[in-house]
């Protein structure tokens, strides 16, 4: 294995970040949240309920793992993508042709802290090195990161379900569903905004007003 891929498999994020364990976390509430706001819309008794919370968990299983195959997917597309740069830097007609390639894919942001010179350096330690893969592969932190993934997206449905299986009266147990979204909606805001140096409360209390209203949405929309 060549230096910059050996570089990069001990400092990657040996499973997700917290923008992704969030992300995952809101997914599944979000999905298990639906089934919730179908409650006050489909009545019923509580069998009705407890098989209506049934098919939400399911719901969530399958797009846990729907969720997980794809981030494999773009993991290895990404994993492609890089290889396919350094091979074209290294076969660059000439060193110019190189550093264009090498600043086409740098950020917005990136292209204006990189000079010419920090550019050619990284060039010529592509260009040097022996060897690169042939063909891009998964490693053992990608598949601990989608079954993280999985993981994440199936635990979130519980809060949302557990007060059915332990409250007898539907009405009090949807208040308790509803409450215990809002409290995870406010901590996944608040675990944003420490990441990003937003601001925890803020981004805590946003978090809260955006989940409602993306509910209220989707299932004004059928959802």
């Amino acid at each position: 294995m060549n230096g910059v891929v050996e570089r990069e498999e001990t400092t990657r994020e040996s499973v997700l970040n917290p923008v992704d364990r969030v992300s995952e976390m809101l997914f599944g509430l979000f999905m298990a949240l639906t089934f919730i706001g179908a409650v006050s819309v489909a009545g019923g008794g509580r069998e009705h309920v407890r098989e209506l919370f049934i098919t939400a968990f399911g719901c969530n299983l399958a797009w846990g793992l729907a969720d997980a195959i794809l981030f494999l997917v773009r993991t290895i597309t990404d994993s492609g993508r890089k290889l396919t740069l350094l091979r074209s830097i290294r076969e660059a007609p000439d060193a110019e042709t190189g550093r264009n390639h090498l600043e086409s894919e740098l950020s917005r942001v990136m292209g204006h802290l990189v000079s010419s010179t920090e550019l050619e350096a990284i060039r010529g330690r592509i260009v040097a090195l022996p060897s690169i893969p042939t063909r891009p592969a998964l490693h053992w932190d990608d598949v601990r990161a989608a079954l993280a993934i999985f993981c994440i997206v199936v635990a979130a449905t519980f809060p949302v379900v557990l007060p059915f299986a332990l409250i007898s009266d539907v009405g009090a147990a949807t208040m308790a569903s509803r409450a215990l979204s809002l409290v995870m909606l406010f901590f996944g805001g608040m675990a944003l905004g420490n990441y990003s140096g937003y601001g925890i409360w803020r981004v805590g209390f946003m978090m809260v007003g955006l989940g409602t209203a993306l509910v209220a949405a989707i299932i004004a929309l059928g959802g």
